[in-house]
């Protein structure tokens, strides 16, 4: 059974985030967007919810929403087609004020970087050579 995936993310300035993920070439449904969330697409069945802190919080009541600049709460890891489209991405995220989070990983068949966002969440992007795993 397929189903779709939406990961639910806090953040402080809901216009800057849509700014930011536009710069690296994400697109958004305005059928989920207003002042407090945005629906961003990712793939055909997988979304990124930008939820303002307040929103994001009416979810979870009673749970404090963790400091990205002390804790991480999740790893979102999407493909790239490509080594060079892994680089291209992060060369768009430092141009649109995220950075850099650790160094390259090159494991010769997979290669991927990692970045925060204008929050602090974690991202990888990642290239895999699916006929070298077979």
């Amino acid at each position: 059974m397929s189903r779709m995936m939406f990961v639910n993310l806090p953040v402080s300035d809901l216009g800057k985030s849509i700014e930011f993920f536009s710069q690296l070439g994400f697109e958004f449904n305005p059928q989920f967007t207003d002042e407090t969330a945005t629906c961003m697409i990712v793939g055909e069945s997988n979304f990124v919810m930008l939820l303002t802190r307040e929103k994001f919080s009416s979810f979870t009541p009673g749970v404090e929403i963790c400091d990205t600049g002390k804790t991480a709460e999740v790893l979102v890891c999407l493909s790239a087609e490509s080594r060079a489209e892994v680089d291209a991405l992060l060369d768009k995220v430092v141009a649109a004020g995220g950075s850099p989070y650790r160094e390259p990983e090159d494991h010769g068949f997979m290669y991927g970087r990692a970045f925060r966002d204008l929050d602090g969440h974690i991202w990888e992007i990642m290239w895999m050579d699916t006929a070298a795993i077979q």
